[in-house]
């Protein structure tokens, strides 16, 4: 972002707005830090915003400050759609296309007339914002935040509550800072959280040390369902919608287990299939280490997108039949996975 468009913003900023800041459908903890954190921020200079979310998320992000203030478009539709077409700006954070708020709420923004701010870290943006902060070499969304708060002169304006929302979407988006994408400037930014509040020893215990019996059951059929293709050095894992609903699955439940099947020696590349009967999908999550890129490879097939070493798709056929796409998929990327 050049300094003419925060110029332009901070202008904009400098008299109360209707402000809507919108996360991406199924937000985690970067997307509900992030838009939390900018809430906070504008509130200070009595702007009237709100956070609409798409739709609901897991319950390990709902200790965050201001969450009982968040709105969801999916449960609160009329209220919400009124709440965007009458916007002054509309911030969108942690996503780049507008079909990743899902595609009832994409139409709504599409056809509000507010000024739209994208503050986001994936990679191929659509050109939809007027001010766009787009930098796919950040760790997360909330650093990103933290810069453009810094940017407008108001890093002295990071409270604890601020400090707090981001060091969460810093802390979950980094894997707790192992991802390649942490620098010494996410540990200076972090340092600086700590610094103004942020609790981290609580914060960790808030989003890692809540699992529910059920929870640990489920990542233990996880586990039994991994199989390895050692020759492509690939893992991964799947989850039906029976084995879903035998251990009482809840949003965010399946947060991670990804990463299991990539933690596995010589495995550089990892994804993990489950089931949706509501939405009639198959949700994908893929991981890699290193150069393979799980971005290109789930927009090449699989409806999605993301980062190099993190990703998402979806797939409309059922289990068996995606899951033979993508075994048969495999051996044209061999040579790129036993680089």
């Amino acid at each position: 972002m050049i300094n003419a468009q925060i110029s332009e913003l901070k202008n904009l900023l400098k008299t109360p707005k209707d402000i809507v800041i919108v996360p991406h459908r199924n937000p985690d903890g970067d997307a509900m830090g992030s838009t939390l954190a900018l809430y906070h921020y504008l509130k200070l200079y009595n702007h009237n915003a709100i956070v609409i979310a798409p739709n609901d998320y897991p319950d390990f992000l709902k200790w965050l400050p201001g969450d009982d203030t968040v709105l969801k478009f999916e449960m609160q539709q009329d209220e919400c759609t009124t709440l965007i077409n009458n916007a002054d700006l509309i911030f969108t954070l942690d996503f780049n296309a507008f079909h990743r708020a899902g595609n009832q709420m994409a139409e709504v923004l599409e056809s509000s007339t507010a000024i739209k701010i994208m503050i986001d870290h994936h990679q191929q943006p659509d050109d939809y914002a007027k001010y766009t902060y787009s930098d796919i070499s950040m760790s997360s969304t909330c650093e990103m935040v933290y810069n453009f708060i810094e940017m407008l002169g108001d890093d002295d304006k990071i409270n604890a509550i601020i400090a707090t929302c981001i060091y969460v979407g810093i802390m979950t988006d980094t894997g707790s800072f192992r991802f390649p994408a942490t620098t010494s400037r996410t540990h200076q930014v972090i340092g600086n959280l700590i610094d103004k509040g942020a609790d981290n020893s609580q914060i960790h215990n808030n989003i890692y040390d809540t699992n529910s019996y059920s929870r640990l059951q489920l990542l233990g059929r996880a586990m039994q369902n991994l199989k390895v293709m050692p020759e492509l050095r690939t893992a991964y894992m799947t989850l039906s919608q029976s084995e879903l609903d035998e251990f009482n699955y809840k949003k965010g439940d399946t947060e991670g287990f990804v990463n299991y099947a990539l933690s596995l020696k010589d495995i550089i590349f990892a994804a993990i299939f489950i089931e949706s009967q509501q939405d009639q999908i198959i949700k994908i999550s893929l991981r890699s280490k290193g150069e393979f890129s799980v971005n290109e490879f789930s927009r090449a097939h699989f409806n999605g997108g993301g980062h190099t070493n993190a990703a998402g798709g979806r797939s409309d056929d059922d289990m068996a039949t995606t899951l033979n796409k993508f075994i048969s998929i495999l051996p044209q990327y061999k040579q790129d996975l036993n680089q």
